[in-house]
């Protein structure tokens, strides 16, 4: 099989480590991997800002990206919240205009949240990895809600030999990231934050883990300011490390 990666902004630009185990880890599955070099962010930030014309811009460039440098191949892309962006904004950013009304939605239809690519296309959820360790996971909003995927992500991490994991307090409260919300609104997203960082601790969990790098980015941050020794990873990061060979040939 034949897919090829959307990276999303804040992994190219923070967090390139979780595009890297996203491709290794497909890779191991016998998944070939493309990278469109001219794909760009999918505008959700100026969507959601309200530049509805700026972020159509945005949104044309990266479908004649995939078009012309990966057509016809699954997309599959290490971030929920991008994920919904392109499948259901998309069509909405582009009502009224039936060519791109039409290429918008073809292209939604072949964008993959990573662990629904894995569970739903490939078919996997044990992937013969143990790892020793007990672990929580995240549900941001925009995958559990936008993407209706919950179930995911826990399949792949319940097959993880070994793996202990403990059900996260209140998973559906917002970590108070949401973008821009945490710079314009920073007070009540500290507060929030706060709150997810207690839930976490409730857990005793030694790993936090989670599907889109902005909640893990504003958790851990706020984690390694409190002091926590909660190791931050995203389900990439983790599936990756666990199915290394050399982890078993050492």
């Amino acid at each position: 099989m034949r897919a090829a990666l959307f990276i999303t902004c804040l992994c190219d630009l923070f967090f390139p480590e979780v595009g890297e185990s996203t491709v290794r880890l497909l890779r191991r599955l016998g998944v070939e991997v493309t990278f469109p070099a001219g794909q760009t962010c999918c505008g959700q930030p100026a969507y959601n800002t309200g530049y509805t014309a700026e972020a159509r811009d945005v949104a044309r460039n990266l479908i004649e990206v995939f078009e012309r440098e990966a057509p016809d191949v699954p997309v599959v892309t290490p971030s929920g919240s991008c994920a919904a962006m392109i499948r259901h904004h998309y069509p909405r950013l582009f009502a009224g205009d039936s060519e791109w009304a039409t290429r918008a939605a073809a292209f939604a239809e072949r964008v993959y949240e990573l662990s629904e690519f894995i569970v739903h296309v490939l078919g996997r959820t044990d992937l013969g990895a143990r790892y020793p360790a007990v672990a929580t996971f995240h549900r941001s909003c925009h995958m559990a809600r936008g993407l209706g995927l919950v179930e995911e992500p826990l399949a792949l991490l319940r097959a993880v030999e070994g793996l202990e994991l403990v059900d996260l307090p209140h998973p559906g409260e917002c970590c108070g990231f949401g973008g821009t919300f945490a710079v314009k609104m920073a007070e009540l997203s500290t507060a929030m934050v706060d709150a997810k960082v207690q839930a976490i601790e409730e857990t005793r969990a030694q790993l936090l883990v989670g599907c889109d790098v902005g909640c893990l980015m504003h958790i851990g941050g706020r984690l390694r300011r409190l002091g926590r020794p909660v190791r931050v990873l995203h389900l990439a990061q983790l599936l990756d490390e666990v199915t290394r060979p050399a982890r078993w040939t050492a």
